[in-house]
């Protein structure tokens, strides 16, 4: 069922939860079509092309931290101290499903494994030859990569409360609206 949304107020969190899932999918569950298929082509594009200059390599959560080691300083939580370490898949992360995967590889990564099970190599953690490859032998595109992904999860973020929180109108548009439903026929 279509959710309607008439103004400020109308929360819907279902709609919200859906625009993290997949950008604009919120937008389209509320009859906002156009809206959400632009987000979906705009954030997806930001998103991937952004994978397609880090050569597919730059979206994943690495295991760099170890319990009182160098990269856990603090001694936090080994999954919190490995996203301390890669900050950059914090704003990955809120493009939704497509940056799960990287979920998937930290969770059940065996260095030993030619390829994970699930999705092969797909936003698994290079290792550390590959990355040195892509940073001496590229140019600066994997850097700019990356960039753009996160800018894609970030933008994203908007998208959700735009979803959650509904369309906005301004104060005049809604009064406009109220006299033309308490005008006579």
């Amino acid at each position: 069922m279509r959710e309607n949304v008439h103004g400020p107020g109308a929360y819907s969190p279902w709609a919200g939860f859906l625009s993290f899932l997949v950008p604009g999918l919120g937008q389209i569950y509320q009859g906002r079509v156009g809206k959400g298929l632009l987000f979906v082509v705009c954030l997806y594009g930001l998103f991937f092309y952004g994978m397609a200059l880090g050569s597919w390599k730059n979206v994943f959560l690495p295991e760099t931290a170890s319990r009182g080691g160098q990269n856990n300083p603090w001694g936090l939580p080994l999954p919190a101290a490995n996203l301390y370490n890669r900050l950059q898949y914090a704003g990955q992360f809120w493009i939704g499903v497509a940056a799960w995967p990287a979920v998937w590889q930290y969770i059940n990564y065996d260095e030993n494994q030619a390829a994970g099970p699930v999705f092969g190599n797909f936003e698994r953690t290079p290792t550390e030859e590959e990355m040195n490859r892509l940073q001496r032998d590229g140019d600066k595109t994997w850097d700019l990569g990356w960039v753009y992904t996160v800018i894609a999860g970030v933008l994203n973020i908007l998208v959700i409360y735009d979803a959650f929180a509904g369309p906005a109108f301004a104060e005049g548009e809604e009064r406009r609206e109220l006299s033309k439903e308490a005008a006579p026929a």
